[in-house]
């Protein structure tokens, strides 16, 4: 079908781009947007993740320290026990002579206590009158209140010539001279081998744990993974539901934890639900309320225009009857932009062939066209192709289309020219809907602000309201499509001066996308 006309360049006034301030926090004043996001909450993971991670790290050392305590008190004693034997050996070969103390050792003995691979071992006997007996004369003495009962071996850490030593210690008393003061018997000995086998035991305790310690973290890490996955689980669920889906969640299938929340949720999704359906009831009353007057007032206005009247009240009648026109035309085009921007309020997407909707478009404007003296054409995929398929709202659909047409026709001189193109990239998955015209185009630098509602290029001519590629951008969104605005350059047709307008929408696999 072909009653041509010229490529619209009546776009400039059309593109409504979503800013991203649209979906940003409405309740946040634009200068506190940076404050707000450095307020903004920690992640549940991480947080969690601290509050076990960082008492384990600080138990850690403290376990350690305990280790070392522990690990001193368990090699001290075999050791001591062996130096409280050798205390009581020595005290038992104690006898007095004359009321004095003496050691009657052998030298193989006193050679024996001396013998050790590793420490220094020492000993001294103190008689009834302090002298020394035998032994080393610069042993350290316990305090007078500190010495034991005869036959009661007592244990002191001291120091013997810089060395730090395990000190046994025991007292032995005479019989027969009760008043004189008891025998003093030490038997020490330095703490290499306790150091050594306190280290052992360390090494045997803590090495374990640098393999324990991050083996735990990762297991901590994986329990909490498992444990949030369902909170994943319902993120993805949520994402994946449709715009139009206002259906409740399955609280019951949610843990106890969150299932208030999903339960607070929808509830938000039926008060959503609700109020939608009263905006979509009030779209539908102001359609009514809003076009039945202005329509009855153009009629009006035409009635009148049959009668006889003076030249300044028929201009008048005429300008009543164009200005209810456009009042019409402008109260459609918000509808429409409103239930585009309602991208949640059920609109049904079912597989549409774009070929026939462009069809069906052009036909509905050809009667405009040829008033303006205007060559309005289709250019489609052959008949023999494939059907180029799209899921999408055939209705929307029609009027993004009608919306393209509608601002070529306004914006370009009569005489011109004005294609609807259909055709297919194959190699992107993408159905291309292109409207070319022949009008005085749009300059690049005007280019992001006709996608702005209302906006109009300044010295244009033209009775557009700047809604219609609004409405057409709010479509292609809806329909996960884009929108883009270029000179008319068409790769086969030769340079023509205009605006060429092309929606993208990915092609329908009906052997992918289909069930």
């Amino acid at each position: 079908m072909s009653v041509r006309a010229p490529r619209a360049t009546a776009h400039a006034a059309d593109i409504d781009e979503v800013r991203d301030a649209r979906y940003a926090n409405p309740f946040a004043p634009p200068d506190e947007t940076e404050a707000a996001a450095e307020m903004r909450p920690r992640s549940l993971f991480g947080e969690i993740l601290d509050w076990m991670l960082a008492p384990l790290l600080l138990l850690w050392p403290m376990s350690l320290a305990v280790t070392y305590l522990v690990a001193k008190s368990i090699a001290n004693g075999p050791f001591d026990r062996a130096l409280e034997t050798d205390a009581y050996v020595l005290a038992r070969q104690i006898h007095p002579v004359n009321g004095v103390a003496e050691l009657t050792l052998p030298d193989s003995t006193r050679d024996f206590l001396r013998a050790d691979n590793i420490d220094s071992v020492f000993y001294q006997v103190l008689g009834t009158r302090g002298e020394l007996v035998a032994g080393e004369r610069d042993m350290p003495l316990p305090r007078e209140e500190d010495r034991p009962q005869p036959g009661i071996v007592e244990f002191r850490d001291d120091m013997l010539r810089g060395n730090d030593i395990r000190v046994a210690y025991t007292t032995v008393e005479f019989p027969q001279t009760p008043s004189a003061q008891p025998v003093l018997v030490q038997v020490a000995e330095t703490l290499d081998k306790r150091s050594a086998l306190a280290n052992d035991i360390i090494k045997g305790v803590i090495l374990p744990q640098f393999v324990i310690l991050p083996l735990a973290i990762l297991l901590v890490w994986f329990g909490l993974s498992r444990g949030l996955a369902p909170l994943h689980a319902l993120q993805a669920h949520i994402r994946a539901r449709r715009p139009d889906d206002l259906s409740p969640l399955e609280a019951r299938r949610a843990p106890p934890e969150i299932e208030p929340l999903v339960t607070s949720f929808n509830d938000l999704l039926t008060r959503l639900e609700q109020n939608m359906e009263l905006q979509k009831r009030f779209i539908a009353d102001a359609a009514h309320q809003m076009k039945t007057p202005l329509a009855g007032l153009r009629t009006q206005a035409e009635l009148a225009l049959r009668q006889d009247a003076s030249a300044e009240v028929h201009r008048s009648l005429e300008q009543i009857a164009t200005s209810s026109e456009h009042a019409a035309r402008l109260v459609t085009q918000l509808l429409a932009l409103a239930r585009a921007e309602n991208r949640m309020s059920g609109q049904i997407f079912t597989p549409v062939e774009i070929g026939d909707v462009a069809r069906s478009a052009v036909r509905d404007w050809i009667q405009p066209a040829l008033a303006k003296q205007m060559d309005l054409g289709y250019e489609g995929p052959d008949s023999s192709d494939e059907p180029l398929e799209v899921e999408g709202n055939p209705v929307m659909l029609r009027e993004m289309l009608s919306n393209l047409i509608d601002n070529a026709i306004r914006y370009t001189p009569p005489g011109g020219r004005i294609t609807v193109r259909v055709r297919r990239d194959n190699a992107a998955r993408m159905a291309h809907l292109e409207v070319e015209d022949t009008g005085m185009g749009i300059p690049a630098a005007e280019r992001e602000r006709v996608v702005e509602r209302f906006y109009r290029i300044l010295g244009r001519e033209g009775d557009g309201s700047g809604l219609g590629l609004a409405i057409v951008r709010e479509i292609a969104t809806m329909h996960g499509g884009t929108l883009t605005i270029e000179d008319n350059v068409y790769q086969n047709s030769p340079r023509l001066a205009g605006t060429l307008v092309r929606v993208s929408l990915r092609m329908l696999d009906r052997a992918r996308d289909l069930p």
